[in-house]
């Protein structure tokens, strides 16, 4: 009898309806507040999920934040009115090649992403030199260094036009006269500035005629056994001749090929200047780009990804160099020249395979084809090597303190380093705040004074 009346009021208990654990929430339609908190594992993972948001978000802020103190440092000299109406303005060139291992295209974000909003804002003209495989930036450099010194060297001599020698022309007869200033260049890589180096010492120290190409030793005629006159070719022979004039339309270069060095690092010592050499070159800037690939440095490239301020901070500051134009002599230190040593961190950066030597098998043919494509030149993986009369004749662009001080005291605008999200919700506020301050604020009924 007792377990009967026990199990009665047990369903008794069951049927009847739970209170609320919350009558204030049910009150007021709001959904009652669970009874635990979720799982240590769930806790774990939003709690690193958040963490890992909000060092994006600020990393990217901060990044944005250095962009724009930089850029509005070097805003004042976007409104220096030129000297005359018919003077050209101040132009820079800037030195993009492919890293190794990887294509132009990350060259490019690189210069858009950190370089181009300051220099864009200071107002300066620039000029490209790009490259797409190891020896072109060299290539370029010294290509305009001969051709500066066949002009003094070579007078009567003609030489061959240029995209870029059309358009001096042209401005020459125009009458529009140089910028007479200091101009400047950029390098972007530890990559492009050993190029950068190779090609001032070879287009200074270098003949201005390429050295002459080694004749390739003659091939063994092979015996062909003689056919009659009746024999005709048959369908192989016409399918093989086929595709090799194929196969040699595909050899075919799409661009120009890349001019061979004029002379090497050994040279150098022999070598004697120009006289007409200017006692300075035009100043340089480098530029740091770092490029980890490879899916084991991927916490190398993470760590990087969440520091990306501290690199546009420093990048910032040597672009407004550039554009403020303040040049120092390049030092020495430990017995090497400074230019050795810039950025030389960004050679563990570059993969196994930039180091590696050729195999003789491909020396071999490359010795075979010397009379017509001969082979490169391995500046990357090679030191670099600096000549005391064009290394003391390099000057490099330095920040002056002042100007450090101006741009530290600069405080840019919260709404300008924004994400998307806080300027949404910026602007929702003030559009509703906008939309209840133009409401009336009772009837119009005139000015009570006015009888």
């Amino acid at each position: 009898m007792d377990n009967q009346q026990k199990v009665e009021k047990a369903s008794a208990a069951t049927s009847l309806p739970r209170k609320p654990r919350n009558p204030a929430l049910k009150m007021l339609g709001l959904p009652a507040l669970p009874k635990r908190l979720p799982s240590r594992n769930w806790m774990i993972f939003w709690a690193v999920t958040g963490a890992f948001t909000t060092a994006i978000i600020y990393d990217k802020r901060e990044k944005n934040r250095a962009t724009a103190k930089w850029r509005r440092a070097v805003e004042p000299l976007s409104r220096e009115l030129l000297g005359s109406a018919n003077a050209l303005p101040r132009k820079l060139t800037v030195y993009l090649e492919a890293p190794p291992g990887d294509g132009l295209r990350v060259a490019q974000d690189h210069f858009i992403e950190y370089v181009k909003p300051v220099l864009s804002a200071s107002g300066l003209d620039w000029e490209f030199v790009q490259g797409r495989q190891q020896g072109d930036v060299r290539a370029a450099v010294a290509e305009r260094i001969r051709r500066s010194r066949m002009a003094h060297e070579r007078p009567g001599e003609e030489i061959p036009k240029t995209d870029d020698s059309i358009v001096e022309d042209l401005r020459r007869k125009m009458g529009l006269k140089e910028y007479d200033g200091v101009k400047g260049d950029i390098v972007i890589g530890r990559h492009a500035w050993k190029e950068y180096v190779r090609g001032l010492h070879e287009g200074w120290l270098g003949p201005l005629d390429p050295p002459p190409l080694p004749e390739p030793e003659p091939e063994p005629e092979p015996v062909s056994e003689t056919k009659s006159d009746s024999e005709t070719p048959s369908a192989d022979d016409k399918a093989a001749e086929a595709k090799a004039e194929e196969q040699k339309k595909q050899d075919k270069p799409s661009r120009p090929p890349q001019p061979r060095p004029h002379n090497t690092t050994g040279d150098y010592e022999s070598a004697s200047l120009p006289v007409h050499v200017p006692a300075e070159f035009p100043p340089s800037a480098v530029i740091a780009f770092p490029h980890r690939l490879g899916f084991t440095q991927t916490f190398v490239r993470l760590g990087r990804f969440l520091n990306r301020r501290k690199l546009a901070d420093d990048i910032g500051r040597q672009v407004a160099a550039v554009c403020f134009a303040a040049a120092r002599d390049y030092r020495e230190h430990d017995g090497q020249y400074e230019q050795q040593l810039l950025l030389v961190q960004e050679e563990r950066d570059w993969p196994k395979h930039t180091w590696k030597e050729e195999e003789p098998a491909a020396e071999e043919e490359h010795e075979k084809q010397a009379a017509s494509r001969p082979k490169k030149e391995r500046i990357w993986a090679s030191p670099m090597v600096v000549d005391a009369r064009i290394a003391q004749r390099m000057r490099r662009f330095e920040i002056q303190p002042r100007d450090e001080e101006s741009a530290a005291k600069i405080a840019v605008p919260e709404e300008e380093v924004e994400g998307w999200i806080k300027g949404s919700f910026r602007r929702l506020w003030r559009w509703g705040v906008g939309s209840f301050d133009d409401k009336p604020r009772g009837p119009n009924v005139g000015n009570l004074d006015d009888d």
